[in-house]
């Protein structure tokens, strides 16, 4: 194959980067509410619930050092769906949820499917671990 047929293939291929600056503003507009700007728990919404937020800042700390990735992913767009919250997590579920056409790689190397905005949610989600 010559360099301009490889170049041409490789601008085919849609490209599935993720956006953290996307994914902050979605969580300010769905998430905030219950985990707090900073995704620390600490949202308005969080004292009149059941079961506390979770501090979103500290996954991958709770998880040995690795960003739990796929069960981050499942767990937003409703696959996972989040008992305490008595809807689908998030509230906002319907936003999330659609068709599972974008591949994001866990730390594992194996690709999960899931949405456009979850993608960019958890880009942002694990841009705001914290660094030990």
């Amino acid at each position: 194959m010559t360099r301009l047929a490889i170049l041409l293939c490789s601008l085919a291929l849609p490209a599935f980067a993720q956006d953290a600056e996307v994914g902050r503003d979605l969580f300010t507009r769905h998430c905030a509410t219950c985990h707090g700007l900073e995704g620390r728990g600490d949202g308005p919404m969080a004292g009149v619930m059941m079961i506390k937020p979770v501090n979103l800042t500290e996954l991958a700390a709770q998880n040995g050092g690795t960003f739990p990735m796929e069960r981050v992913v499942k767990r937003i767009d409703g696959r996972d769906p989040l008992v305490s919250h008595g809807s689908p997590m998030p509230v906002y579920g319907d936003f999330f949820e659609g068709v599972f056409d974008v591949p994001i790689k866990t730390p594992a190397g194996q690709p999960v499917l899931t949405s456009r905005p979850v993608v960019d949610l958890v880009a942002f989600i694990t841009q705001i671990q914290r660094q030990e």
